[in-house]
């Protein structure tokens, strides 16, 4: 059975059970809270929230409401926690996932009635090849009785069952907050192919649940891996990538290597499906993301000698096989000048850099492996964290390829990960202090120290007000678009503050209208600024925000504006780890004005706003 015929199908028969079949959502989220769309799921979550009415409330992707408590999907995710582990019989980043829904509409009797119906009728899987798996309960939820009496309803039998923990049968929140609930999964030859969510509960960002309102279904089923074990069913030797879903792009990569050709077929999908949803290659986040995988694919076609266009024909692969359920795809003229630019900008390094590379690690020029022939663990050299972050440094490769350089070839090498971090951590550091030389050293570059005495006097005063203003305003977008919103960077000179944080879209003119109204209302209440002097761990748990933790020290600055201390039985309006200035009492601010709001970057928005007298 084709993947395409596994898609219909299962669209299908949720059909038929009165579900509303929704388009894939974009990999970009509309949820702030994570990077990329990693569950079918995120598109949904305001229904299980309550935030959003499934039959009244307009759906993003349709135009209109759902009209329904049920729906299915056919989801393009992506998942970055793998990228490592790509190349091995199972692991990927880009995937399908087949899911249905229900806003409570149903629960667990029929989504386990569908699941095996679906499973057993539709598809004709022997329950011969099944196993089922149920939470076993822990200190804080309740073993899962009801699914175990329903699936022992439909005759599994108790040798049959798999009883899991928190981290094995426990699903969510996506992203640090959301629905979440016990999971009962379906397993075919010993393959996780479905895994049926209870969102039962809410997770708050400090982990703490709370009974929903409305008890909802989440579902998740891998294409991939339905594909796999649907069209090798007597073959437990066989992998994904075998499956329709790669042959013809394996197929593309004349590599004898087989983890090499798995990780350019994997990476490449990838990256066309975050191309065609406009991600772009960056130094941050999801453009981050991209440039790491097509680097990576890039680095392998070079060692290997592919030709200058090696990409072109996995590329034409992708649209052949994706195009029809895709539309966004078909813009494959945009898609192939952003590999090829990315490519071409990174060839010119790639080559001097591998260069010396190999004149420093002889024992890795690129050999075939045989079993066997790999050298013993203590008798390996190790790259040190200095030079793998050079190498990255200077010539653009990234920790993925250096760990892949030093685990081929006959004398395998091991790399000092934790050097590297120290590496690029001390880069970051070196930056933010010339940064804050640059700018005054005031404390929104990072912890950060006091305004350079080289500075006028009424320079320093007006930095200081903005300084202030910028605290205010950093509470004001997290109060008008949510506790999502995550400080960036920042920049005060004597003239504007120019503050960037995460969100995933354009903020909305009302919104901005609100957000310096609050500003300006906090300012007029003349609140006063405290200081205080406290441990690290006990500023965080005060509640005080910290978006740059490698640069704190064991005692820290803690900012509030709104109340006296920190035993004030009133929350403060701001309250956040900083190096100062600030003013005593918000009204010296003055009037705050927000001038212009502006994307930086995917997923990162900037704001520019000056006080006024």
């Amino acid at each position: 059975m084709t993947s395409n015929e596994l898609r219909a199908k299962f669209l299908t028969f949720f059909k038929s059970h009165d579900h509303e079949v929704v388009p894939s959502s974009s990999l970009i989220p509309d949820d702030p809270s994570v990077l990329l769309t990693t569950a079918g799921m995120q598109q949904f979550k305001l229904y299980y929230t309550g935030e959003r009415d499934p039959m009244r409330d307009i759906h993003p992707g349709l135009g209109s409401a759902l009209r329904s408590k049920n729906a299915a999907s056919v989801q393009k995710s992506f998942r970055t926690s793998d990228i490592e582990e790509v190349g091995d019989e199972s692991h990927l980043t880009f995937f399908e996932m087949l899911g249905n829904f229900s806003f409570g509409g149903y629960f667990k009797e029929k989504a386990i009635g569908w699941a095996w119906e679906f499973m057993t009728e539709t598809l004709r899987v022997s329950p011969d090849r099944m196993r089922v798996s149920i939470f076993q309960g822990d200190h804080e939820v309740p073993k899962d009785e009801e699914s175990y009496r329903i699936w022992k309803s439909i005759g599994i039998s108790d040798e049959k069952f798999i009883f899991g923990n928190r981290t094995d049968n426990f699903w969510g929140p996506t992203g640090n907050a959301g629905p979440c609930g016990p999971t009962s999964e379906i397993y075919v030859d010993g393959i996780e192919v479905w895994n049926l969510v209870f969102n039962e509960f809410y997770s708050d960002t400090e982990k703490k649940l709370t009974p929903l309102p409305l008890k909802g279904v989440d579902t998740g089923m891998g294409l991939e891996r339905l594909s796999l074990i649907m069209q090798y069913p007597k073959h437990p030797e066989r992998t994904i990538f075998e499956t329709d879903l790669f042959r013809p792009l394996m197929a593309e990569i004349p590599i004898t290597d087989i983890r090499v050709r798995r990780i350019i077929a994997d990476h490449m999908r990838a990256s066309v499906f975050l191309i065609a949803d406009g991600v772009q290659p960056s130094n941050l986040e999801k453009g981050y993301v991209l440039r790491r995988l097509l680097r990576r694919a890039a680095s392998f076609a070079w060692i290997f000698k592919l030709p200058p266009s090696w990409y072109e024909r996995i590329l034409q692969a992708v649209v052949k096989m994706y195009g029809n359920d895709y539309s966004e795809l078909h813009k494959i003229e945009e898609i192939r000048m952003t590999i090829a630019n990315e490519n071409e900008k990174f060839e010119k390094t790639l080559k001097k850099g591998l260069k010396e590379f190999f004149q420093k690690y002889q024992e890795l020029e690129w050999q075939e492996i045989k079993p066997g022939e790999a050298v013993p663990l203590h008798e390996r050299k190790v790259i040190s964290g200095e030079d793998a972050f050079y190498f990255h440094q200077t010539y653009g490769l990234t920790i993925d390829i250096i760990r892949d350089l030093a685990s081929r070839g006959l004398h395998k090498v091991t790399v000092d990960e934790e050097g590297f971090e120290r590496e690029f951590q001390k880069h970051k550091e070196i930056s933010r202090q010339g940064q804050e030389k640059k700018f005054g050293g005031h404390g929104l570059v990072g912890y950060g120290g006091e305004i350079s005495a080289e500075i006028p006097e009424e320079d320093r005063a007006r930095m200081t007000r903005l300084h202030t203003a910028t605290h205010l305003l950093h509470q004001a977008l997290r109060d008008v678009l949510g506790d999502s919103v995550k400080q960036i960077g920042s920049d005060i000179n004597s003239e504007r503050t120019r503050f960037d944080f995460s969100y995933p879209s354009k903020v909305s003119p009302e919104d901005l209208q609100r957000i310096e109204e609050i500003v300006n209302e906090k300012i007029k209440q003349d609140l006063l600024v405290t200081k205080e002097r406290m441990p690290y761990e006990e500023a965080i748990k005060s509640g005080a925000l910290a978006f740059f933790k490698e640069k704190y020290p064991e005692t820290v600055s803690v900012y509030s504006i709104g109340q006296n201390s920190s035993a004030s039985s009133e929350p403060p309006f701001s309250r956040e780890l900083c190096g100062g200035p600030h003013v005593v009492k918000t009204r010296e601010i003055g009037q705050f004005r927000i001038i212009k709001e502006e994307a930086v970057g995917a997923g990162v928005r900037r704001i520019r706003a000056v006080v006024e007298p």
